[in-house]
């Protein structure tokens, strides 16, 4: 990335291109697991909208592009992150790592102590990300889900 994106809170009017990133994201993911029937792939447009009303998450923009977005929803003072999507050609430049500490200000604010993310046993780029950035392996679920949380406070 040549300029810093800008990093704000998501709004519904941001759906549409929120969708648009998560398929672009999610995209490689499906090729990981041999399955497009994921449910970042298949959510809806009005699905994305409604999650979008009351939502903890944040985008990034770059110039006037919607180039990352991460959502989360805090669960009593449990900050549950999900959909972490960046555009494919921004990846790999500490995008994620600038969303993750966005969404994580954004949960100590609304009073989360503790953050909490999973990701896929097979998605190793993305486990690399999470321990990176201080978050701890949990559980492994039988599907091979990994469950990782970090504390906020």
């Amino acid at each position: 990335m040549t300029d810093s994106p800008v990093i704000r809170d998501i709004r519904p009017e941001d759906a549409g291109e929120v969708l648009t990133i998560q398929r672009a994201a999610f995209a490689s993911e499906a090729i990981i697991y041999g399955n497009a029937d994921m449910p970042p792939l298949t959510q809806t447009l009005e699905e994305l909208e409604a999650e979008l009303v009351e939502n903890l998450g944040c985008v990034a923009i770059a110039g006037h592009r919607l180039v990352g977005a991460v959502r989360a929803r805090l669960d009593g003072t449990l900050l549950l992150i999900g959909r972490l999507a960046i555009a494919p050609d921004q990846q790999g430049g500490g995008l994620g790592s600038m969303l993750l500490a966005a969404v994580e200000e954004r949960g100590r604010r609304a009073g989360a102590t503790e953050a909490e993310l999973f990701t896929g046993g097979l998605s190793e780029a993305n486990q690399r990300l999470y321990e990176r950035e201080g978050y701890h392996r949990t559980e492994t679920t039988d599907d091979g889900e990994i469950y990782y949380r970090k504390p906020l406070a």
